[in-house]
C-alpha cells in the first residue's frame, strides 16, 4: 500500500527541492560568472585539491562527485583541455586512470574559492540561525545516511560526504 505524503510533507518535500534547486543554480551562476566554470567543475577540482598528491582514480572522483563516470570523463576532459586537470595511468595497476589537479587547476581552483565560500554563505548560512544550521546539519546526515546505503547497494556510488 502506497503511504502518500500528507499535507505538511508534501509542503515540506516540495520546499526542499525549490530550496535545493535554487542554491544549486546560484552556485553555478556565481561561477560561471566569475569564474567560468560551471559548479560540477568546481566540484571536481576541489575533490582532487583535497586527495593525496591531488590525484584520484576516475572512478573514485566519480563517486566523490556524485557523478556518472561518463559524465566525470566528458567533463575531465573539458578541464584537461583547459590546462587544469591531466589524465595519467594508473600506478598500481596501469588499467585505470587517474586524474591529476595541475598547479594551473590550483590556481584557478584558489581564485574561485573566495566567490563561491561567499555565495554559499549568502544562500545557505546567512538566513539561518546558528541552532537551525547544527538542525540542517543533524537533518543532512541523517538523510545521507539513510540514501548512501541504498546508493552504494545499488550502483557502487556513494554520496557526497
Amino acid at each position: 500500500m502506497t503511504r502518500w505524503l500528507d499535507e505538511d510533507e508534501q509542503q515540506t518535500w516540495r520546499r526542499f527541492l525549490a530550496a535545493t534547486q535554487l542554491i544549486n543554480e546560484a552556485l553555478d551562476r556565481q561561477l560561471q560568472r566569475d569564474a567560468n566554470m560551471p559548479h560540477a567543475y568546481y566540484v571536481i577540482l576541489v575533490r582532487l585539491s583535497e586527495a593525496p598528491g591531488r590525484a584520484m582514480r576516475m572512478s573514485e572522483l566519480a563517486a566523490s562527485a556524485q557523478s556518472s563516470q561518463s559524465r566525470l570523463s566528458h567533463a575531465v576532459a573539458r578541464l584537461e583541455e583547459r590546462g587544469w586537470v591531466r589524465r595519467e595511468w594508473s600506478p598500481s595497476d596501469r588499467r585505470g586512470n587517474v586524474a591529476v589537479l595541475t598547479d594551473e587547476g590550483y590556481a584557478a581552483l584558489a581564485a574561485a574559492a573566495p566567490g563561491h565560500v561567499e555565495e554559499v554563505r549568502r544562500t545557505l548560512f546567512d538566513v539561518l540561525k546558528p541552532e537551525q544550521v547544527r538542525e540542517l546539519d543533524e537533518i543532512c546526515s541523517a538523510i545521507v545516511s539513510a540514501v548512501d546505503g541504498n546508493v552504494s547497494a545499488a550502483d557502487g556510488n556513494t554520496l557526497e560526504r
